[in-house]
């Protein structure tokens, strides 16, 4: 049987400056998928903590996190192409040797290509909430594929989410507190991480009075 995606391939508009960025930096910025297991350090070209973050979205916090930890590297996955080629160019402009991109669904990346115990961390940062009650099979966040991350992280790793849907926040802990490998850090939601910038989506969204909820987890 054909397996439910979280996604859906919605090109949308690809801008002149996005197309061009994605055409010359590609084989540059990303790993391309396959089913044999990366060597993180090599691919990175150092010893460092791995963070893996699915779905970057245009790439704007996937930047602003990595120019401001230079001493881990960065690892996103994305599907859709505007995306992808609006990261690859603000990788390109900020000069980042600690972010690299992978174009695929992150569900056969994790089962295929990133090795048991690697990650230091996970970002999942506004996953497609798929709202109405007939869609909620598609969300990512379902415990089968908690169980898989889990086996990918390290002892000591986090995983840190946010969403701006109360449902799906509520759907996201408790998915992650019936996960025997994960401890919640606080009780129920965490304060923003210092690392995760405001996106200006996010505070036009609190400005009008809709809030955001971060669950941190961490694997004991």
């Amino acid at each position: 049987m054909r397996p439910i995606r979280s996604f859906v391939l919605r090109q949308g508009r690809i801008s002149k400056a996005q197309s061009r960025a994605y055409q010359e930096l590609l084989p540059k910025y990303s790993i391309s998928y396959s089913e044999s297991p990366l060597d993180l350090d090599r691919i990175f070209g150092r010893d460092a903590p791995k963070i893996l973050e699915i779905g970057f979205g245009m790439g704007e916090t996937s930047t602003a996190i990595a120019q401001a930890n230079p001493q881990n590297d960065y690892l996103g996955i994305e599907v859709h192409t505007p995306g992808v080629g609006s990261l690859l160019k603000r990788i390109e402009a900020a000069r980042l040797s600690n972010l690299r991109i992978i174009q695929h669904d992150a569900v056969d990346v994790l089962k295929n290509m990133i090795p048991p115990v690697s990650l230091a961390g996970v970002h999942i940062f506004f996953p497609d909430p798929w709202p109405k009650t007939r869609h909620h099979k598609r969300r990512l966040i379902q415990p089968q594929f908690v169980s898989l991350l889990c086996e990918r992280m390290k002892p000591g790793a986090y995983i840190h989410l946010c969403t701006d849907w109360q449902d799906y926040a509520e759907h996201i802990l408790a998915v992650l507190s019936a996960e025997p490998k994960l401890a919640n850090t606080v009780q129920d939601y965490a304060p923003r991480p210092e690392y995760r910038p405001l996106t200006k989506f996010e505070l036009r969204g609190l400005k009008l009075g809709h809030p955001v909820w971060d669950i941190v987890f961490r694997k004991p």
